[in-house]
This record gives C-alpha cells, structure tokens and sequence, in this order.
C-alpha cells in the first residue's frame, strides 16, 4: 500500500502581458518570479512554464507559475512579504491581467 501524503496547498498565477510588452521586460518578470523563493520563507516548491496547449482555450493567458506551501498560513505570509509585494509592484508596466487559483492537491 502507498504511503498516505501530507496534502499540500498549490498557488497557481497565470500572466497575460501587454501587446507592446517586449521580451526583456517579459523575461525581468520571470526572473523576478524565480527569484521569490529564495526570499521568502514557506515555498516548499515553484515550476513555471508558457503555454504549449493546442486547443487554444487559454484566453491570452501566456504564463504560468506554480508555487506550493504546507499551510494556508505559510501562503498568507507569501502574499505579505515584502518581497512580494515588491515584485507586484513590478507588474504594472507590462502586465495585461492575471487569474490566481489556489487548491489544496490531494
């Protein structure tokens, strides 16, 4: 019989930039995603990717980030940290929406 799993909370972030957004600002965003993990404490787990799914349903969102936390807690912290909040406050300028989607993975 498998080991039973902790369950654990994912925090998906799907980007969609600007038309006139350019490649070095779309990859200052990346970056600057990849980078959180290092400076805030409680991601257990990050991955991104761009969208490869042929079906066309992905209503301009381009961009996907994963991150995974123990607790519903260790997510909040996330969402205060400085860090954070500074990345954001990075977005304005080449970002045209984002959706975020958080489940706990069973």
């Amino acid at each position: 019989m498998p080991a039973i799993q902790s369950r654990v909370l994912r925090h998906v972030v799907l980007f969609s930039f600007k038309p006139d957004a350019d490649a070095a600002q779309v990859d200052a965003v990346v970056a600057g995603f990849a980078a959180l993990p290092e400076l805030v404490p409680g991601i257990q787990a990050y991955e991104w990717g761009t969208n490869v799914s042929p079906e066309g349903l992905n209503d301009g969102f381009t961009h996907c980030f994963t991150l995974s936390f123990a607790s519903n807690e260790a997510r909040d912290t996330y969402l205060e940290h400085p860090e954070h909040q500074r990345f954001v406050g990075t977005l304005g300028g080449c970002l045209a929406r984002s959706l975020v989607v958080d489940y706990w993975a069973g």
